[in-house]
């Protein structure tokens, strides 16, 4: 059975960093899509960035440049580097992978290419 389990969330102040991790359980390599998404209350959910197995990304307008997310595969383990973090990036920050084997490899720029998630990790940014 997959699981994704994430940690790194907190409370950090406008302009400072965090760094989320993603551990994929259940696989013995890592999904060809993987992406950080998140949701705040009251608004929808959305991605903040997503990547495919040989590294091709795509990341929400408002974290592009501030962003970084990245893959250890040796580790199973998706991260999100978070830099200059400001209020409205405070939310609830999933991780997400496609559900399916080693060959199966789904368009990541589709949402619903992401059928694992996992119980999400709090964000919260003070001004």
């Amino acid at each position: 059975q997959v699981q994704l389990v994430e940690s790194g969330g907190g409370s950090v102040q406008s302009g400072g960093s965090l760094r989320l991790s993603c551990v994929v359980f259940g696989y013995t390599y890592m999904p060809y899509c993987m992406g950080w998404f998140r949701q705040a209350p009251g608004r929808e959910r959305e991605r903040v960035a997503s990547a495919d197995r040989y590294g091709s990304s795509v990341y929400a307008d408002s974290v592009k440049g501030r962003f970084t997310i990245s893959q250890d595969n040796a580790k199973n383990t998706l991260y999100l580097q978070m830099n200059s973090l400001k209020p409205d990036d405070t939310a609830m920050y999933y991780c997400a992978a496609n559900s399916g084997d080693y060959y199966y490899t789904p368009s990541c720029r589709e949402i619903a290419s992401f059928g694992v998630w996992g119980q999400g990790t709090q964000v919260t940014v003070s001004s």
